[in-house]
């Protein structure tokens, strides 16, 4: 009699290979996920300090003044101040009717340079004195607008908070913009608790 060839997995060979995929999936999704949080605060953190750097700069450049603040409606035409920073925020010329009030009053020649739209998902924001603008002056530097305090310090994080991560930096990020207008990021864990201390707040 002939005998015909079989092939085919043994239950053994498949019992091996279901434990290989196990592990690799056990080691490597929280992996991936830690890597787009990352990914995703990062981008969060480098669009926010671009803001900055572009708004000194062109206050610099074009003699005008340039305000940054939060927009509830960033990605519209008629985008305007209000909101929070996680809702998105808008980089405008802030004059010559406006003359720097931290609106567009004058859709038309109050123009829109850059807009952000919201943050990423899971990104939050904890600001201090809950401030919604900085602006900068033609000569490049901070300045301030009816009592109203500017942005000085934001805390972004996500659900891990400020733990330790990868490299050794926390998780979190903390933008810093100084009076003079000078802004930059930082990793620092401890500086980041410190802010969240003086701001009264907890990121989440």
């Amino acid at each position: 009699m002939k005998n015909n060839k079989q092939t085919g997995f043994t239950l053994y060979e498949l019992l091996i290979t279901v434990l290989i995929v196990g592990v690799i999936l056990a080691l490597g999704i929280p992996n991936l996920r830690q890597f787009t949080q990352n990914s995703r605060m990062t981008s969060a953190a480098n669009d926010l300090n671009s803001a900055f750097h572009l708004a000194r700069s062109e206050a610099s450049r074009a003699k005008a003044t340039i305000t940054i603040c939060a927009s509830v409606n960033s990605m519209l035409p008629e985008a305007n101040c209000g909101g929070t920073w996680d809702q998105g925020y808008i980089v405008f010329v802030d004059a010559p009717a406006g003359a720097g009030d931290i609106a567009r009053t004058d859709l038309a020649n109050e123009t829109i340079l850059r807009a952000y739209p919201q943050s990423p998902e899971g990104v939050m924001m904890a600001v201090a004195n809950d401030a919604t603008y900085f602006s900068y002056a033609p000569t490049g530097l901070g300045r301030g607008f009816g009592g109203q305090p500017p942005v000085s310090q934001i805390v972004m994080c996500d659900a891990r908070g400020n733990v330790t991560a990868a490299g050794g930096n926390s998780a979190a990020r903390l933008l810093t913009a100084t009076p003079l207008g000078r802004a930059f990021i930082l990793r620092d864990k401890q500086l980041i608790t410190d802010a969240l201390t003086a701001m009264s707040k907890s990121c989440p």
